[in-house]
């Protein structure tokens, strides 16, 4: 089995990661899987509440990124170097790499950017869209026309994001969210959607070949420089100015390495194809964790409005491959 990158929408790391060899599947495996993903997601969506306490306590985007990106870049640096994995790329796909690493690094800033502005749960729910971009993606750069499963769930995932995002209240004055609050925040992860998009279908095309792992270090080597030089741009890291800041960029940095971790050195061995979709309850679990660690409370339309995207995603990730 190999999970790489396919023209089905799936979640970010198990496009890019190309596994050893599974056991033959089995109901515990396959259990086994399950839960995994769901610690995974579970622990992703941590990652992003401990952003939003270091964004309260002083940290900004670029320092959050760059302390996130490099360091899981030498943990995984550290496995590559370990295995003897083959780390050459040819001219073709050092150039794919390149760009691969450039998306990422865009969609990491404008992905806690919304982070910064939104309730958890939304920011990552516009992000969410990104199987609506892949596909747009892969029909304008190599014309492949999306499956009709995606096209039907395309004005689905649209209308859960007017209710969860409350368009209709925002727009007429009252709404909990500001339009000068919604607005910008909804652009940042929306673009995080489209540039996250474009990577997954760049990935499949132009770095065919090339070992997850190495992938993704240098994809995280790439999005680290790139924070630094945003860093260096405004002159100096913005550290943060109480405790609790500290807590939150150590935890983000954590969850988020760790994360990167287990979905190399435990997934592969367990088979997790079929059940991949279930990474997409993250919205879910961030809209708890708000809830419960943030304060950050959403009106039953905009639940109904979560679940709807949420379940959109879902079926889109679990539906039968042809």
């Amino acid at each position: 089995m190999n999970i790489t990158c396919t023209r089905h929408p799936t979640p970010v790391i198990l496009s890019i990661i190309r596994p050893m060899s599974a056991p033959s599947p089995t109901r515990a495996l396959q259990l086994t899987a399950f839960l995994t993903l769901l610690l995974i997601a579970l622990m992703m969506a941590s990652n992003h509440i401990a952003a939003r306490l270091a964004f309260n306590n002083g940290v900004d985007v670029a320092t959050a990124v760059l302390s996130r990106s490099l360091i899981t870049a030498l943990v995984v640096g550290a496995i590559v170097v370990f295995n003897r994995v083959p780390w050459r790329p040819n001219a073709r796909q050092a150039r794919g790499l390149l760009v691969v690493g450039v998306m990422i690094g865009i969609q990491s800033q404008c992905l806690y950017s919304a982070v910064a502005r939104l309730p958890v749960a939304l920011a990552l729910l516009a992000f969410n869209t990104y199987p609506l971009w892949t596909a747009m993606w892969d029909r304008l750069l190599y014309g492949r026309t999306p499956e009709r499963a995606v096209l039907m769930a395309m004005p689905v995932i649209v209308a859960g994001l007017v209710l969860a995002l409350d368009v209709v209240g925002v727009l007429l004055g009252h709404g909990e969210l500001q339009a000068s609050q919604l607005l910008p925040g909804l652009m940042f992860a929306l673009a995080a959607g489209a540039t996250f998009g474009l990577a997954l279908v760049w990935t499949q095309h132009e770095t065919e070949g090339v070992d997850g792992r190495v992938r993704t270090t240098t994809t995280m080597t790439l999005a680290g420089l790139m924070a630094l030089l945003v860093v260096i741009s405004q002159g100096g890291p913005h550290w943060p100015t109480a405790p609790l800041g500290w807590v939150g960029l150590g935890l983000l940095t954590f969850l988020y390495g760790t994360a990167f971790t287990i979905m190399f050195i435990v997934l592969p061995r367990l088979g997790v194809a079929g059940n991949s979709a279930i990474m997409n309850a993250e919205p879910v679990f961030s809209l708890v964790l708000a809830w419960f660690i943030l304060d950050q409370s959403l009106s039953l339309q905009q639940v109904v409005g979560c679940l709807i995207v949420v379940g959109s995603v879902m079926s889109l990730g679990l539906r039968k491959k042809r």
